[in-house]
């Protein structure tokens, strides 16, 4: 069982100084789960049998323990699942990290080919319903409260159909309340047009020049079940991409959650949110349009948080062989500055191919590190010009600004490596270690337990919205030790096609106690706590004020 969990409401100031706590080993064991993502490939290298394999990680039934949804193909060219194998498939957690398939209770087999995730309890009931986007398709779940989902997108208002781009394929989805009404909004993250009669006679996977840019899609919460289109009018609309990953924070501290998204062979996108949900796109101002060699590269998965535990949130994203992962430093004033190469992941990332990234702090030393699903996006047939099968890989947070690569040496290649692609991240056993799972086309699902070894301690935040959306996304937590401080918010989406939707998870070291815990959120509210103990997972709930 996971660590009680405590309501609590207190009232504190404190200010500190930077972390310096060194890091150390990180290691994980390979643990099986009964699935295989089935992407449909027959060698005719249709393009969306290598974009499948988005996922979710998130507490479906309210149990306290963190279960899994794997999202699975279809036959191509037709797009709709014909029999179990293509199922979508739910896993509940017992809470020692085993799982059991419960898809078919469950009610979320699927029907269409699906390659996203993404998990929010949208309509504030206090359970966390989940949106899957596919090739062609949205699919929005109510969840029910009593371990079942109801398909609910038309009458939601959501739609794959475009009247200028057709069928649009859907990548990615984010969850955020965009203008701070107490309500999440949907962002969908659109990849590119696709159709059977599209594809080229190229060797392997045709390069994406081939293909139309899409536009994205921004649904408005309208509080009662229903979601108004308003892509147009927010100027999201106004910018076609090739989408492959999305992320959420609020990066220049107005208040306002902002949208990093990045495009396959094309420039990134940043939406700066103006409020009333309108949207201005300001990747080249910013700098994050492309990496500092000015070249457009394959822009896969992306996270957007602190990585330097600076307050401000950073962003990294990753690619394939030869155009490295790059990491971009929040600089403040609306501006990020490139330390790809000054953080070391040029070098050691440059013959590498990933999909998910995620930043965690997974030694709980309180500095978050880098894990990235590798695997190439050519078809097996090109393994005499690529190395199409890969190990994962964690990048170790040395706490200077550097990052160092393990794999073998993090336990990875116990298994063969494979074509992975999504990636959730949350402590499945209840140890205070967050743990991993990936999916890999055709081949069965990872679930990575950290054991790594240290013993250092750790704090999880399960925030709950009264004023605020009740998952309390966008909200901003400051922790404060004896050793320094660190900053971390709260977004389920991040990685490829995939969201992460447990508690906030912060390191501690060696501290037993948090000396502050300082939450805006946001409605704007602050909250202080003040001497937290270590290694629970705590349970907070938004004041009907402010702390003065």
């Amino acid at each position: 069982m996971r660590p009680a969990l405590v309501l609590i409401c207190l009232a504190a100031a404190l200010a500190a100084p930077t972390l310096f706590a060194q890091p150390g080993p990180i290691h994980f064991r390979y643990a099986p789960i009964p699935f295989t993502l089935e992407n449909g490939e027959q060698g005719k290298t249709f393009i969306p049998e290598t974009m499948a394999g988005g996922l979710a990680v998130f507490d479906y039934d309210n149990d306290g323990d963190l279960d899994i949804f794997f999202t699975n193909g279809a036959p191509l060219p037709g797009l709709r699942k014909t029999s179990p194998e293509h199922w979508d498939r739910l896993f509940a957690n017992d809470g020692r990290g085993r799982f059991t398939d419960v898809t078919e209770q469950a009610g979320l087999h699927g029907s269409c080919y699906d390659t996203a995730a993404a998990v929010a309890d949208y309509d504030n009931d206090g359970d966390k319903d989940l949106f899957v986007g596919g090739v062609h398709c949205y699919t929005l779940y109510r969840n029910n409260g009593d371990g079942t989902f109801t398909g609910i997108t038309r009458e939601a208002g959501l739609s794959a159909e475009d009247p200028e781009f057709g069928p649009l394929w859907a990548i990615g989805g984010v969850w955020a309340d965009f203008d701070n009404d107490g309500w999440l909004d949907l962002f969908v993250v659109n990849y590119l047009r696709w159709a059977p009669e599209l594809e080229k006679p190229c060797p392997g996977y045709c390069h994406p020049k081939y293909y139309p840019a899409t536009p994205n899609r921004l649904y408005h919460n309208n509080r009662d079940g229903t979601f108004t289109d308003v892509s147009e009018a927010s100027g999201i609309r106004a910018h076609p991409g090739k989408g492959m990953g999305g992320a959420a924070a609020d990066y220049d501290g107005d208040g306002d959650v902002d949208v990093f998204v990045t495009n396959d062979k094309m420039f990134n996108f940043l939406f700066e949110n103006l409020g009333r949900l309108r949207f201005r796109e300001v990747a080249f101002e910013a700098g994050v349009a492309l990496p500092e060699h000015a070249m457009e590269i394959s822009g896969m998965g992306a996270d957007f948080r602190d990585f330097d535990n600076d307050g401000r949130p950073d962003i990294v994203f990753v690619a394939l062989d030869g155009e490295t992962f790059p990491l971009f430093r929040n600089a403040g004033g609306g501006s990020f500055e490139e330390l790809t190469n000054r953080s070391g992941l040029a070098f050691q990332s440059n013959s590498m191919a990933g999909y998910g990234p995620g930043l965690f702090d997974f030694d709980n030393d309180g500095w978050k590190d880098l894990f990235v699903s590798r695997g190439h996006v050519q078809s097996p047939d090109m393994r005499g010009q690529w190395t199409i099968e890969q190990h994962n890989t964690v990048f170790r947070n040395r706490a200077n600004g550097r990052f160092q690569a393990l794999t073998g040496e993090a336990g990875f290649t116990a298994e063969p490596p494979k074509r992975h692609r999504g990636a959730g991240f949350g402590d499945f056993n209840g140890d205070g270690l967050i743990d991993v799972v990936v999916s890999a086309l055709k081949a069965p699902a990872e679930v990575w337990i950290n054991d790594s070894p240290g013993g250092d301690h750790w704090l999880e935040l399960d925030l709950v919205g009264t004023k605020s959306n009740r998952d309390a996304v966008g909200a901003v937590v400051k922790v404060v030790t004896s050793a320094g401080t660190q900053y971390n918010h709260v977004a389920t989406s991040m990685g490829y096609g995939s969201a992460s939707a447990g508690p906030l998870h912060f390191g501690l070291g060696p501290a037993e106690t948090a000396d502050l815990v300082e939450i805006r959120w946001p409605s704007g509210r602050l909250q202080r706590l003040r001497s937290v103990r270590a290694d629970r997972v705590l349970r907070v709930e938004e004041p009907a004020a402010a702390d003065r």
